[in-house]
């Protein structure tokens, strides 16, 4: 189903969950959550009709790029702010290279429907990729920067958490945007630790926790029972806790306990 919005000049495709920022004190306050510096390298995910991009577009000296699947969009764009022209990369950030040699921060109003895979591409660029600030669906949100011992922590929030710093920056109502979601939002910004955590190998880490909150509910010893020496497991005391008991220290030393 398409979207008009003729005093802009472009249709909104549910199909590609597009929700167009259109408050300008959120656009101006998601952009000044950025920390740049001169010479830095920024790439935008999801510009759409440029809610943020123009801002960005604003801040001195920086490298700018912007990554956009919708092909009208990138034509809007380009028509609408020409100093664009040939900053834009018009495929689906799931699918891209990286985007610049070195070191970038990675910033956007993430398309919610692919919001997650968003992150896991995160992961794997993490080398090159030091800040992100994004706005995700708040559940999402709250998920990513949850604690060890809360309900939302999971998954994404180990992962990330394991190789970033994540702050929970501020909520976006949903009458800000063109057409309103039937969610809030909430922004978030990741660090990326000069520490990260001392895990066996990005592998046996990313298997440990997947398999470990597949069962959520159980006591650690069920679904681990494969991956553990059984006098280990039943000898600590950590394989008789749920996986969201665990902080993110001991999925990291625990992966070094694995068979």
């Amino acid at each position: 189903m398409l979207y008009i919005c003729a005093s802009h000049m472009y249709t909104i495709k549910k199909s590609l969950g597009q929700h167009f920022l259109t408050d300008e004190n959120i656009c101006r306050k998601i952009v000044e959550s950025l920390p740049v510096i001169e010479g830095q390298q920024v790439l935008e995910v999801g510009p759409g009709a440029g809610a943020i991009t123009k801002y960005l577009m604003q801040l001195p000296g920086i490298q700018f790029k912007a990554i956009e699947l919708d092909r009208e969009k990138v034509q809007y764009l380009e028509k609408t702010y020409p100093d664009i022209q040939g900053k834009l990369i018009n495929e689906s950030i799931l699918d891209a290279t990286l985007p610049f040699e070195g070191q970038f921060h990675l910033i956007g109003n993430f398309p919610y429907n692919i919001s997650t895979q968003i992150m896991f591409k995160v992961l794997e660029w993490r080398s090159h990729v030091d800040v992100i600030v994004g706005m995700f669906q708040k559940e999402v949100a709250q998920r990513i920067a949850a604690p060890h011992g809360n309900k939302e922590y999971g998954i994404l929030s180990v992962l990330l958490q394991a190789f970033y710093k994540i702050e929970y920056l501020f909520e976006v109502h949903e009458n800000c945007f063109n057409p309103p979601p039937k969610v809030k939002s909430g922004v978030i910004r990741l660090t990326r630790l000069e520490q990260p955590a001392d895990i066996a190998s990005e592998r046996k880490f990313f298997v440990l926790v997947k398999t470990a909150f597949g069962q959520r509910r159980k006591q650690l010893r069920n679904p681990l029972k494969t991956m553990f020496d059984k006098e280990l497991m039943l000898q600590d005391p950590i394989f008789t806790k749920r996986a969201e008991e665990l902080s993110v220290a001991d999925f990291a030393a625990l992966s070094h306990k694995m068979i």
